[in-house]
């Protein structure tokens, strides 16, 4: 069972909200620092390990800069995180830059960073080379079809537009090579918010099987093997968090029975999660604004899908306490709902929950990933501000919020 607590009571919060408003998202560093600290050590044992944060999940420089001190890269896939990587003093091989339809920009931006460039087809071995060159160390990604399956939220391997099929990419090493490249690495996504500990290990063996099989068919030495991301976090109570010791341990006996034997040792392993390291520890907090009752029981708040889209566009489950109320009996239904034209802005559908009175605070888990990151502007709707928790207890904005000016920045009204 997950449990779902929080870094901070009502009296606190109450602090936090009388200070910044609402609606806001806030992290909890103190969690975030151990929880990098955990996956780092469960890869201890390998020669060389390097989580690259996936930027995408909490693209913000001061949680960047957290995790910089703690160890980590940035997973790069826009102009805009390799930008932000940068802001955040993370630079060279610490950026793994993995895109897909990518514009030449981006490339020349990633090489000027040295960033490890992570190539999605065969075709952009030329287009690389065009817009930027052909760097020292090139890596692809590994699309393995069939042999894997995926899930409702990536797609299954076969359908999903990224990565080289198993002869594209040997016939893209053979091409990299031939046009200077030295240095090999290896990568593969193919699951997202996976809560199975083996199926992450599975994907270790098939990426150290392939690693062997390069080298004895190419002579290729891949001296980088990156697994991806995708482990998940346990949005519902219910749910089981992965054990990452669990993964580390059975990722290592993978390493000492295939590549150890075959002369890859030392090999630098990489993940490149994202939800799991941050998830857990954001909470978007937000205010009852309205009580309706016609079919169903609604409550209002003063947030929408522009802050957390994860329920309306997935109908995903995200655990809602309300503040001060915890303790007190689940006897009432409500859809909590936002306020944009769209039926499915919905926090919660049917969830029993204790009596909610306008004014109430609630507290939303799990948004310190793909939260606020995937935040957008339709009905004129404008993006909250980001809070940072920090190890003393104060609180720190991280991003301020969005107002009307930087909403209508993009438009010229003098020619109407």
């Amino acid at each position: 069972m997950a449990n779902k607590t929080l870094p901070f009571n009502k009296e606190k919060l109450e602090e936090i909200v009388a200070q910044y408003g609402t609606p806001f998202h806030i992290y909890d560093e103190k969690a975030i620092r151990e929880n990098a600290r955990r996956l780092t050590q469960a890869f201890a044992w390998a020669p060389e390990f390097k989580e690259y944060f996936a930027v995408k999940a909490t693209p913000n420089p001061y949680l960047l800069k957290i995790l910089k001190e703690e160890g980590f890269g940035s997973d790069c896939s826009s102009l805009a995180e390799l930008i932000l990587a940068e802001k955040s003093e993370i630079t060279g091989e610490s950026i793994m830059f993995t895109s897909n339809d990518t514009p030449a920009i981006e490339f020349k931006k990633a090489r000027e960073l040295g960033a490890v460039i992570n190539l999605d087809d065969i075709t952009h071995i030329d287009f690389l080379e065009k817009a930027a060159g052909i760097p020292d160390l090139i890596s692809f990604r590994y699309n393995p079809g069939s042999l894997r399956a995926g899930n409702a939220i990536i797609g299954n391997p076969e359908e999903a537009k990224y990565g080289l099929t198993k002869e594209q990419l040997f016939y893209a090493y053979e091409i990299a090579r031939d046009k200077g490249a030295t240095r090999f690495g290896l990568h593969t996504m193919v699951i997202s918010n996976e809560l199975n500990p083996d199926y992450f290990i599975e994907t270790a063996e098939m990426m150290f099987d392939l690693a062997v099989e390069l080298k004895e068919k190419l002579g290729i030495r891949i001296e980088l093997v990156n697994f991806g991301g995708g482990i998940g976090i346990p949005y519902r109570p219910e749910q089981e968090p992965v054990k990452l010791e669990y993964v580390g341990e059975g990722v290592r006996k993978a390493y000492e029975e295939r590549i150890v034997p075959h002369d890859l040792h030392p090999l630098k392993l990489a993940l490149e999660c994202g939800r799991v390291i941050t998830g857990p520890y954001g909470y978007l907090v937000a205010h009852a604004l309205h009580k309706k009752e016609t079919y169903k029981n609604y409550i209002g708040l003063d947030s929408c899908m522009a802050d957390l889209m994860r329920p309306g566009i997935y109908g995903a489950y995200h655990h809602v306490t309300v503040m001060g109320k915890e303790n007190l009996p689940k006897d009432h239904v409500y859809d909590i709902t936002g306020s944009l034209c769209e039926n499915n802005d919905k926090f919660a559908v049917d969830r029993e929950l204790p009596r909610i009175d306008i004014g109430d605070l609630i507290v939303i888990h799990d948004t310190g990933a793909h939260g606020h990151a995937m935040g957008f502007n339709y009905n004129g709707k404008l993006r909250s501000a980001e809070l940072l928790l920090k190890e003393d207890g104060t609180v720190e904005m991280i991003r301020r919020a969005e107002t009307l000016e930087d909403y209508f920045a993009t438009l010229d009204f003098s020619r109407l």
